[in-house]
């Protein structure tokens, strides 16, 4: 078995349904993006093997950075667009009460 098929999977917090997450239509889009961030983490950790210079390391951990930040904020998007708009107005408060929360720990990495 690779490491691949080992992966548990999804689960939904605690308190949440286990409906199709929100970029379900973009799911391929997304894991081409996040492997490209994959792909320059490993760039990262070959220019400190290869003892490059300081500045230039530290300019693709932000350049790595700001892709992760891109990933997050059209995940933040398509989870406001589809959890809190389109989850019913029942759900709206609590949604959009979490999603601020994870707006706020996005911002705050930095």
């Amino acid at each position: 078995m690779n490491a691949k098929s080992a992966a548990p999977p999804a689960r939904a917090r605690a308190g949440t349904e286990t409906a199709a997450p929100a970029y379900r239509g973009d799911k391929e889009a997304l894991l081409k993006r996040l492997r490209r961030v994959e792909g320059q983490v490993r760039g990262v950790e070959r220019m400190v093997d290869e003892e490059r210079y300081c500045i230039d390391v530290v300019t693709q951990i932000t350049a790595i950075q700001a892709a992760l930040d891109k990933v997050a904020l059209g995940l933040l998007d398509e989870h406001a667009r589809h959890c809190v708009i389109g989850g019913g107005a029942g759900k709206q408060e609590e949604r959009t009460t979490e999603l601020m929360g994870a707006v706020k720990r996005l911002m705050r990495h930095g």
